[in-house]
């Protein structure tokens, strides 16, 4: 199976990381298994945060991170 990483799936933007954005990252992960998140320019500084948050709370894995794009895995259980 072929799994493109080409697009973003989720934009993250000054708003951040709230409920309605981590609901959706679930979502996207349990239908795909890989979303790629775009971090708005204006919470650079907060990426990081953002990420350690969204993988905690994800169960998800940190595949790539490079620049304002990080891209997270995790397995669908059967």
């Amino acid at each position: 199976m072929h799994r493109s990483l080409s697009t973003i799936t989720l934009n993250i933007g000054k708003s951040g990381v709230n409920p309605g954005v981590m609901d959706e990252i679930k979502r996207q992960l349990k239908e795909r298994e890989v979303v790629k998140l775009r971090f708005s320019k204006g919470i650079s500084h907060e990426k990081e945060n953002y990420i350690t948050d969204i993988i905690e709370k994800s169960n998800a894995k940190l595949i790539d991170f490079r620049g304002n794009v990080a891209v997270i895995f995790k397995k669908r259980s059967n």
